[in-house]
């Protein structure tokens, strides 16, 4: 077996995950539990996402949704960032949609790719990362932090 690609059992799946194929050192990793440390919020119902969605327009705050995958390593890689970045900026709301779960409305948002962040202020997309950087994550997160602040 080796260094058998963790895409393995996605490769049929609508999204590819952004994968380092080589780097398998974790074979043990299991559903990932979004939302279950930090505020992110598991969005798994289109009315869980309408409500976010609202609670993020209504206030003025950033809305940032992080769409993965339970079998995408990429996105457990982040997976811990994403709750820590979430616990360090509560002025922003932060989600997780499950592409599997809410496939279609993935789609509409044109996620090819797991894990994408999106960044959204006032419904609009203002900022995007495909893959897992983390460091690259903690940069757009904190620039849009410095964006609301700013705000008039």
């Amino acid at each position: 077996m080796g260094n058998r690609c963790a895409r393995t059992s996605c490769c049929r799946k609508l999204w590819s995950c952004i994968c380092c194929c080589g780097n398998n050192n974790n074979k043990a990793q299991t559903r990932s539990q979004h939302g279950s440390k930090g505020k992110v919020h598991p969005v798994s119902r289109i009315e869980k996402w309408e409500e976010k969605f609202t609670e993020a327009n209504n206030n003025g705050k950033i809305l940032v949704v992080n769409f993965s995958a339970p079998w995408c390593v990429p996105c457990k890689k982040i997976e811990p960032v994403f709750r820590e970045l979430a616990s360090r900026y509560p002025s922003m709301i932060f989600v997780t949609v499950d592409v599997e779960e809410l496939a279609e409305f993935s789609n509409e948002w044109n996620v090819e790719a797991t894990p994408t962040v999106v960044f959204l202020k006032d419904g609009r997309q203002m900022d995007k990362l495909v893959g897992a950087e983390t460091s690259e994550l903690q940069k757009k997160t904190a620039a849009a932090a410095d964006l609301f602040l700013k705000k008039p």
